[in-house]
């Protein structure tokens, strides 16, 4: 439990620096994110980019930690 806790930590400061240091990065406003626009009131927006890094960076991450524990 205490490597967990670590680990934690450790991922959340990442999080944290980056967004220190890199502001101006949007996530959820990757090329490759489609958005239409459905009329005047409607909107769809659909983040295939950001789903696949997410995916990825997360798969990473469980390897790592059942490398770990």
């Amino acid at each position: 439990m205490a490597r967990f806790l670590v680990a934690l930590g450790i991922g959340i400061a990442l999080v944290g620096l980056i967004m220190h240091f890199f502001p101006n990065f949007k996530i959820g406003r990757l090329p490759g994110d489609f958005h239409f626009k459905l009329g005047e009131t409607g909107n769809f927006y659909f983040p295939l980019t950001t789903s696949i890094i997410a995916s990825v960076v997360l798969s990473f991450i469980l390897y790592v930690m059942r490398k770990l524990f």
